[in-house]
């Protein structure tokens, strides 16, 4: 599915950065810097412009490439790794700060990405995260179609324990990114801060 979506010459959600993370970034270390289901590169492009050392995951070799040509476009290197989250496993105490744009997957394997999330960070390192709640089947601009792939404060407190809040809501915003997520969406926003 993935690749398909990415296989036009436009980008699926635009060029430019998710408008939560441009707007907090400056909150972000910067050091290594790991963003989950990055599919065509624009959030690990804009971050490697700030100074960090990215590397981006995702299922989609066709997005990485898609990642690579927009890195070279803007005269900067992100590393990409082709893989399924499933299968990627973050390294204890790796990251100093780690990036979630809209990485919706299936419950059980959300709740292990976000415990890997919180050990993956160092002492001090930042995880950003904006994703879709289940208000969002109701707005049907974006996001995946089945509520059990959306989250949560509730359920994010619980998977994302070990984790201070220094920013956690939920709302109702305008999401102007490509053709995917085009309109009024219903969104939680959090940055955590690990302990």
């Amino acid at each position: 599915m993935w690749d398909e979506r990415y296989s036009n010459e436009q980008f699926a959600y635009g060029k430019e950065p998710n408008d939560f993370l441009r707007e907090e970034a400056d909150r972000l270390p910067v050091g290594k810097t790991l963003c989950l289901a990055e599919g065509e590169g624009r959030n690990a492009v804009f971050l490697a412009r700030m100074g960090h050392a990215v590397t981006a995951i995702d299922l989609s070799l066709v997005g990485l490439d898609k990642a690579g040509r927009l890195a070279l476009e803007h005269q900067v290197s992100i590393e990409r790794i082709h893989s399924d989250m499933a299968d990627y496993r973050i390294a204890p105490e790796s990251w100093d700060a780690i990036v979630s744009v809209f990485a919706h997957v299936p419950l059980p394997l959300r709740q292990r990405v976000h415990r890997d999330v919180v050990a993956g960070l160092r002492p001090g390192g930042i995880f950003l995260l904006e994703a879709y709640t289940p208000e969002q089947l109701n707005y049907r601009t974006g996001g995946p179609p089945v509520e059990e792939m959306m989250m949560t404060l509730e359920s994010l407190e619980e998977e994302l324990r070990g984790l201070e809040w220094l920013h956690a809501q939920e709302l109702v915003r305008d999401v102007q990114e490509g053709e995917f997520h085009h309109g009024t969406g219903a969104v939680v926003q959090l940055i955590g801060r690990k302990l």
